[in-house]
């Protein structure tokens, strides 16, 4: 009985996601801060500027946890 009270929940979970994203489309088209960068095209800029950061942040992440990899194996041979 435990297992069917917990799919009810995730149903009604997803139900009332769905429901966020539904609204959230609707209102894609009020927001009128980006349509002047978008007609003179710096839309473009913040988007590069963004993706730059996050290739730069995921590219950190994957060399610090090379050299953990490396700290760790180092530390297993000593011991």
């Amino acid at each position: 009985m435990a297992k069917s009270g917990m799919y009810r929940l995730l149903f009604l979970a997803l139900l009332l996601s769905v429901n966020f994203v539904a609204q959230a489309q609707e209102s894609v088209d009020a927001i009128e801060m980006a349509d002047p960068m978008r007609e003179s095209g710096k839309i473009y800029v913040v988007v590069g500027v963004l993706l730059i950061i996050f290739l730069g942040f995921t590219a950190f992440l994957i060399i610090t946890d090379k050299k953990i990899s490396n700290l760790e194996k180092e530390l297993e041979g000593k011991e």
